[in-house]
């Protein structure tokens, strides 16, 4: 996973009031568990803006008041008008010890299907695992190269080392799919040539 450092501030209070306060201040009340205790801290708006406008898995590196914990984010609450994030959930990562996640989806090659006309579906622009922080890769990268109009690639048919995916394995997370003009193109090429019958 790639990795990001972030500072937090210890929270002294946890209620309504302190996170109030915290926000109109451009900080974020945040939580991370998953190690021995919970600890309740702060992040900075901005840093956070910029963390979430990553698409990649991220392993945070938290520093809490010189405490350094590494983490990922498990939970992001928005306030249902504003959209602003309000809340955050952390996960400690802790080596060895398997954790549920998503991984984005990155595609490469140029699909032959697409090259005849036909459109590429992405169905799951992220994909649920659980895996030890140490075998989550960075993405899952997809090939596309070989796949003709119908082609799809299944959640079954994507091996990752040490990582279960949580997923329906008939599940596709991407497809080539036929559009009118590849159908056209298609019928055209099958229609026998009028006039030519003896």
């Amino acid at each position: 996973m790639k990795q990001f450092e972030l500072s937090g501030s210890p929270r002294e209070n946890v209620g309504r009031q302190d996170a109030s306060a915290l926000r109109l201040a451009n900080r974020i009340p945040a939580v991370m568990y998953g190690g021995g205790n919970q600890v309740h801290f702060s992040v900075g708006k901005i840093e956070m803006d910029k963390i979430m406008a990553m698409s990649d898995t991220l392993q945070i590196n938290l520093d809490i008041n010189g405490t350094k914990y590494a983490s990922i984010i498990q939970e992001v609450q928005r306030h249902p008008v504003s959209d602003k994030i309000v809340h955050l959930d952390f996960l400690e990562l802790v080596p060895g010890k398997a954790v549920k996640t998503s991984l984005p989806v990155r595609v490469t090659g140029n699909s032959e299907g697409v090259k005849a006309g036909g459109r590429l579906a992405i169905n799951y622009r992220k994909v649920r695992v659980f895996a030890k922080p140490e075998d989550l890769p960075n993405d899952i990268t997809l090939d596309i190269t070989k796949l003709n109009i119908g082609d799809m690639i299944r959640v079954r048919e994507v091996q990752i080392p040490g990582v279960e995916f949580l997923e329906a394995d008939a599940s596709a997370i991407l497809a080539i799919q036929a559009t009118r003009a590849s159908i056209a193109a298609s019928q055209a090429e099958e229609a026998p040539a009028k006039g030519k019958k003896k």
